[in-house]
């Protein structure tokens, strides 16, 4: 129950301060100086960085078949989800951090694209967002676990799900932790 009572004061101080980046300075990382020299499937995923991208679940499927050979974090989100915003700049900088090893992908769930679209505006991504309005890509991960939002999914180098976190992460630190333990496997360092 803390825990819980901890995120909702977290949120309703962050809805209060106009929701504005949690990230240093309040801007995203430099995403072009930092995922520089990205191998070229990751390189080609961040082309498409911000972008909301159609195509349902055999689009977000396709995807995952191509970056085979790299961990996947999918955050999934939408524009008017309180605890997602108070997480994103964790995100951005995971991404900025760990990019150019582990590719990072969104899922935009029952959102209007106008909304996301400004949303995104204000906390860009590197990585692109699937728009899910009728939660199709959010059903076919682990069965339809994903109800709720956020819900982050992380995928193993042969695509396997290896961990679902359902509900936002409490800090930066958290996350990390859940990219070093299911995405890089313990122990490795992001540079």
């Amino acid at each position: 129950m803390n825990a819980r009572l901890t995120v909702l004061l977290a949120v309703l101080t962050l809805l209060a301060s106009g929701c504005g980046s949690s990230a240093p300075g309040g801007e995203p990382p430099d995403y072009g100086k930092a995922l520089a020299g990205a191998p070229a499937p990751l390189a080609a995923l961040y082309e498409q960085g911000n972008a909301l991208l159609d195509g349902g679940v055999e689009a977000y499927e396709r995807r995952l078949e191509r970056l085979r050979g790299y961990p996947v974090v999918v955050n999934l989100w939408a524009s008017w989800c309180g605890p997602c915003r108070f997480e994103f700049p964790w995100f951005q900088e995971a991404t900025a951090r760990y990019g150019k090893r582990i590719a990072f992908l969104g899922i935009d769930k029952e959102d209007s694209d106008d909304a996301a679209e400004t949303f995104l505006r204000e906390e860009p991504l590197p990585y692109p967002s699937y728009t899910d309005p009728d939660e199709e890509i959010a059903e076919s991960i682990d069965d339809g676990a994903t109800r709720g939002l956020p819900t982050t999914a992380f995928y193993d180098r042969a695509g396997g799900l290896a961990f679902l976190k359902l509900g936002p992460y409490d800090d930066a630190a958290e996350l990390r932790a859940d990219i070093e333990r299911y995405a890089l496997g313990g122990g490795a360092e992001g540079g």
